[in-house]
C-alpha cells in the first residue's frame, strides 16, 4: 500500500501534468481563430495577480516544492495568454470590435465574409456530438493523469526511491496575506468570464482549459491533504486549499455553460436540417 508521501508525491505530479497542458488548448484555439476574444481580460488579468501571489506567498511559507513550481509557470502563461488577446487585438482589430461574438438569436446564420469567425467556430462545434466531445475529453484526461503518474516513477527513479527532506514549512502573516488574496482572485476571476459566457455563448472558449483546471485543483488540494493533515500543515495551506476547491466549483459551472449551449447548437443545426 502506497505511504502518505508517495501519494501526496503521486497526486502532485499528476497536478503538475494537468496544469502544464490547462493553458495551451486556449493558446492553440486563440492562434487558430487569430483572436483572444473568447476570454475575458479582467478573468485573465485577476488570475495573474492571484498566481503572483500565491507565488510570493509559497515562497515565503516554504511551501512543497509542488505549489512553488506550479505557481510560477501559471504566472507566465498568464502573460502569454495576454499577450495573444492584445496581438490579435492590433493585428486583427475587426474580431475585436464586433459588440457580440454571436447574435442573440441562437440558430446558426448561413456563413458569409461578414459571419464573425468565432461564431462559425462556435456553430461547427455545436455541430458535433455530446458523446463524441466527451469521448475526446476523457481520452485527454486519461492521457494527461498516464505522464503525471510516469513522471513520478521517473523523478522516484532518479531517486532511487529515497525519502526526501522537505523545507520546513512557515506559518507567518505575510504568507498567509498573500496566499488568501491570491484565493479571492481566483474566485473573482471567474465572475467576469462567467458574465462574458452569457454573451458569447462561450464562442472562442476552450473547455478544455476549465476541465483540466478543475483536475489540476482537485489533485493539487489532495496532494496537500494526503501529505499532512497535521494542524499546522493545513493552516499553513488553508488559503490554497480554499482557493483551488471553491474555484472548482465555478469552474464546474462554466463547463455548464459550454455544454448547455453547445446542446442548443445541435437542436439548432437539427432543426435547420428537418
Amino acid at each position: 500500500m502506497l505511504s502518505n508521501e508517495t501519494l501526496s508525491n503521486v497526486l502532485g505530479w499528476v497536478s503538475i501534468a494537468c496544469w502544464l497542458v490547462v493553458y495551451t488548448p486556449q493558446l492553440i484555439e486563440n492562434y487558430r481563430l487569430k483572436s483572444g476574444e473568447g476570454l475575458s481580460v479582467p478573468f485573465v488579468l485577476a488570475w495573474l495577480i492571484g498566481d503572483l501571489c500565491s507565488l510570493a506567498g509559497a515562497l515565503l511559507a516554504h511551501l512543497i516544492p509542488a505549489v512553488i513550481i506550479l505557481a510560477a509557470y501559471y504566472t507566465a502563461c498568464d502573460t502569454i495568454l495576454l499577450f495573444q488577446i492584445y496581438h490579435y487585438r492590433w493585428t486583427n482589430p475587426a474580431l475585436s470590435e464586433a459588440p457580440l461574438l454571436v447574435t442573440e438569436d441562437v440558430s446558426p446564420p448561413e456563413t458569409s465574409e461578414e459571419t464573425p469567425l468565432l461564431f462559425t467556430s462556435g456553430a461547427e462545434r455545436g455541430k458535433r456530438t455530446i458523446i463524441h466531445e466527451f469521448g475526446k475529453y476523457a481520452g485527454a484526461l486519461l492521457f494527461v493523469f498516464a505522464v503525471g503518474v510516469a513522471a513520478w516513477a521517473v523523478d522516484e527513479n532518479i531517486h532511487g526511491g529515497q525519502p526526501r527532506s522537505q523545507p520546513e514549512e512557515v506559518f507567518e502573516w505575510r504568507s498567509q496575506v498573500l496566499g488568501w488574496i491570491s484565493a479571492v482572485m481566483y474566485l473573482g476571476a471567474r465572475v467576469p468570464q462567467i458574465v462574458k459566457n452569457f454573451k458569447t455563448r462561450c464562442a472562442g472558449l476552450s473547455p478544455f482549459l476549465f476541465m483540466y483546471s478543475i483536475c489540476g485543483n482537485l489533485t493539487y488540494v489532495l496532494a496537500i491533504l494526503v501529505a499532512s493533515m497535521d494542524l499546522k500543515h493545513i493552516l499553513a495551506n488553508a488559503a490554497w486549499i480554499a482557493g483551488s476547491t471553491l474555484t472548482v466549483f465555478l469552474d464546474v459551472f462554466v463547463l455548464c455553460q459550454f455544454f448547455y449551449y453547445q446542446t442548443v447548437f445541435i437542436r439548432a443545426a437539427r432543426a435547420a436540417d428537418s
